[in-house]
C-alpha cells in the first residue's frame, strides 16, 4: 500500500473506481465518467457502492470548464453561447444592468397611499355599487345586506344561521349547488356565505373576464333561491352538527363570545343567539324564511361590492341583474324591519360544565375554566372607536405557547404582567367587538378551576390598571402594531373587498388606509386615560365556562372593577 502511494504521480488522487451506471454518462477524460442526469449523480456520489474518481490539478480543471462550454453550447446554441459568455462581445456586464437588447419592463407604482379611490354609485332602487380596483386578473365581487342576528327579534333566533348554510343552492337558474360551483370553476371561481349579528355577506372570488357570469350568480342565490325541504331538512342537519361541535371543540372561544353578548345586551339586539338554538332547528321552515326575507332583503338594505374591477363595468352589470330583479319571495311593504338601539345591560352567564375530557390523546389539554369579563366600549361610527382599538392592541395577550418577538405581541401588557408572572396562566387575551351602536372590549383568561377566584383578581386589576397613564415607547409600540396589521390585513384582495362593503353599507363612503393610519397616528396617552375611564363607570358582563367552585360572585367582580386597586373583596370561611 505505501509502495503504490509512492509510485502515484503528484498532483493526482484516486478514491476507487465504480462501473457506469445504467443511465448514459459522458466521458470527460480518461479517469472520469460523469453522469448526464443531475439526480443520478447525486445518487451515485452519495452511495456507498458507487465511488466517482477525483482528480486535482490544471489537467482536470481544463478537462471539466470544456465539458461544461459544450453543455452550454447544446443547450443555447452557439450564438447565445457566444453572445452572453465570458468569453463574448459583454465580457463584464453587471447583474444588476439590464442586458442589451431586452424591453425595459414597466413596474406598477403607488405613491404615498392607493392609486384608485373606492367608487361609489347608487342605482334607482337604492341599490349601492362601491368597488376598488386592482392589479391582477382575479376579481372579490359580493353582495352585503344590512342583515344578521341581530334583527331576529320579531322571529324564531337562527334564520341567519340558516341562510348560512342555504346559500348557493338551487336557484331558479341553477338546478343545485353543484351546478353552481361547476360554472364557477369555468372562471376558476370560488363562492363563500357568511353572516355575523349585523351584516350577511356573499361573496365570488374569480376571472375578471367572467364579471358577468359572477353578478348573474350573485343575484340568483341572493334573490331567487329556491329553498326545497330536502335542502332545508340538510340544513337542519348541518346546523344539529354544528351544534354539537361548538360544545365538543377543545377552544371555547365562539361559545364564551356568544355568552358574554348575552350577559352585555340580554334579550336584546347583538345579545341574540348567532346559533340557532336547539328548540329552534324546526321551526324555521320556508315560510318562515321568506318573511324574514321579504322584510330585510330589500335593495336599500344592500350593497354590490368588488375588488379589482372597473367601477363603470360593475355599474353596469348591476343595472342588467339586480335593478329589476323580482325576489322569489315578492314584493311588498316592508312591516317588521327591528329598528332597536343595543341596550347594554351587563350581567353573568355561567355554564357548568366538565372539562376534563375535552382533549383527550398524547397530548391532551388540562381541565381548565375559562373566564371572559367585558365592559362596554364604543360604536365604530365614534371618534372613540380608535383610541379603543389601540388600547385593545396595547393589552394583546394571547396563549401561553405563543412564540415571537414584539411583532407577536410579547411586549403587550396582558404578557408582561399576567403569563409572564403568572405561570398557571394558560391563555389571556384581549378582544374588541364593535357594531353601530355600541361596543365590547374583554378579556379571556384560562386556568386550573383551583386558581379561578385568583385569576379573576388579576383581570379585574388589569381593567383598573387600563386607566393608568401608558408609557410612551409601550404606546408608540401599539400603534406601530396597529397599522402594520391593518395594512398587512389589507394586501389580501378578500380582505379590501370586505372592508369596502361593510364600511360603505354603514356609513355610505370608505375610509382609505392611510386616513386610518393617520387616526391611530393621533392618538395620544390622555385619549386612552379618558376612554378607559369612561369604560370603567359600566356595569361588567361575566361569561363563565368549566368548574365554577372558586368562581367569585358577580357582585364582588363588580366591587373589583369599581375599587381603586382592582382587588376583590375578602371571603372569610369557616371551613375550607
Amino acid at each position: 500500500m505505501n509502495g503504490e502511494r509512492r509510485r502515484r504521480k503528484p498532483g493526482v488522487m484516486k478514491m476507487g473506481w465504480a462501473a457506469p451506471c445504467s443511465f448514459a454518462k459522458q466521458r470527460v477524460c480518461s479517469n472520469v465518467w460523469v453522469c448526464l442526469r443531475r439526480k443520478c449523480f447525486r445518487k451515485i456520489s452519495s452511495s456507498s457502492g458507487l465511488l466517482l474518481v477525483t482528480q486535482r490539478g490544471p489537467k482536470m480543471a481544463t478537462h471539466m470548464s470544456r465539458y461544461r462550454s459544450w453543455s452550454r453550447v447544446q443547450r443555447f446554441g452557439i450564438a447565445a453561447y457566444r453572445k452572453y459568455s465570458s468569453g463574448g462581445r459583454y465580457p463584464n456586464i453587471s447583474l444588476s444592468a439590464p442586458l442589451p437588447g431586452i424591453p425595459k419592463p414597466v413596474f406598477a407604482s403607488v405613491h404615498g397611499q392607493e392609486k384608485y379611490e373606492t367608487k361609489i354609485t347608487t342605482l334607482e332602487n337604492g341599490l349601492k355599487v362601491a368597488s376598488q380596483n386592482k392589479f391582477g386578473q382575479f376579481c372579490t365581487v359580493g353582495i352585503l345586506v344590512n342583515s344578521g342576528s341581530r334583527h331576529e327579534a320579531k322571529y324564531p333566533s337562527g334564520i341567519a344561521h340558516f341562510i348560512e348554510k342555504l346559500a348557493f343552492s338551487s336557484t331558479a337558474q341553477y338546478g343545485s349547488k353543484d351546478e353552481i360551483l361547476l360554472t364557477l370553476e369555468k372562471h376558476g371561481g370560488i363562492c363563500d356565505c357568511q353572516t355575523s349579528r349585523d351584516t350577511t355577506m356573499y361573496a365570488v372570488s374569480a376571472e375578471v373576464k367572467g364579471l358577468d357570469t359572477v353578478v348573474s350568480l350573485l343575484s340568483d342565490a341572493v334573490l331567487q333561491p329556491r329553498l326545497l325541504d330536502d335542502e332545508i331538512e340538510m340544513t337542519r342537519m348541518a346546523v344539529r352538527f354544528e351544534l354539537e361541535d361548538l360544545n365538543m371543540r377543545p377552544d371555547p372561544e365562539p361559545l364564551l363570545t356568544e355568552m358574554i353578548h348575552a350577559a352585555a345586551y340580554r334579550g336584546n339586539t347583538v345579545g341574540l343567539p348567532r346559533f340557532c338554538p336547539v328548540e329552534n332547528v324546526d321551526k324555521i321552515d320556508k315560510k318562515v324564511l321568506h318573511s324574514y326575507l321579504r322584510n330585510y332583503y330589500c335593495p336599500e338594505r344592500m350593497v354590490l361590492a368588488g375588488v379589482g374591477i372597473e367601477h363603470e363595468q360593475l355599474v353596469e352589470c348591476a343595472r342588467k341583474y339586480l335593478l329589476d330583479a323580482k325576489p322569489v319571495w315578492g314584493t311588498g311593504a316592508v312591516a317588521n324591519v327591528d329598528l332597536s338601539v343595543a341596550q347594554y345591560t351587563g350581567g353573568i352567564v355561567k355554564i357548568e360544565k366538565d372539562m376534563s375530557d375535552v382533549s383527550l390523546g398524547p397530548t391532551p389539554i388540562p381541565e381548565l375554566t375559562h373566564i371572559m369579563i367585558g365592559l362596554e366600549s364604543c360604536s365604530f361610527l365614534e371618534e372613540d372607536f380608535i383610541p379603543f382599538a389601540v388600547l385593545n392592541m396595547m393589552m394583546g395577550g394571547g396563549g401561553s405557547f405563543s412564540a415571537g418577538g414584539p411583532g407577536k405581541g410579547m411586549f403587550t401588557r396582558l404578557y408582561l404582567n399576567v403569563l409572564n408572572r403568572h405561570h398557571w396562566m394558560y391563555n389571556a387575551t384581549s378582544y374588541h367587538h364593535s357594531y353601530e351602536d355600541s361596543g365590547l372590549l374583554c378579556i379571556h383568561a384560562s386556568a386550573d378551576p383551583r386558581q379561578v377566584r385568583e385569576m379573576v383578581a388579576i383581570i379585574t386589576r388589569e381593567f383598573i390598571q387600563m386607566a393608568s397613564s401608558a408609557g410612551e415607547m409601550e404606546l408608540e409600540r401599539a400603534k406601530t402594531q396597529l397599522k402594520s396589521m391593518l395594512m398587512m390585513n389589507l394586501e389580501s384582495r378578500p380582505v379590501i373587498f370586505e372592508d369596502v362593503g361593510r364600511q360603505v353599507l354603514s356609513t355610505g363612503k370608505r375610509k382609505l388606509p392611510h386616513e386610518l393610519c393617520d387616526l391611530i397616528s393621533n392618538v395620544t396617552a390622555s385619549d386612552i386615560k379618558r376612554v378607559t375611564t369612561k369604560m370603567l363607570r359600566s356595569k361588567p358582563a361575566v361569561a363563565a365556562l368549566g368548574d365554577l367552585t372558586e368562581l367569585p360572585s358577580y357582585e364582588h367582580i363588580q366591587a373589583a372593577l369599581s375599587s381603586k386597586d382592582g382587588r376583590l373583596p375578602r371571603v372569610y370561611r369557616l371551613f375550607r
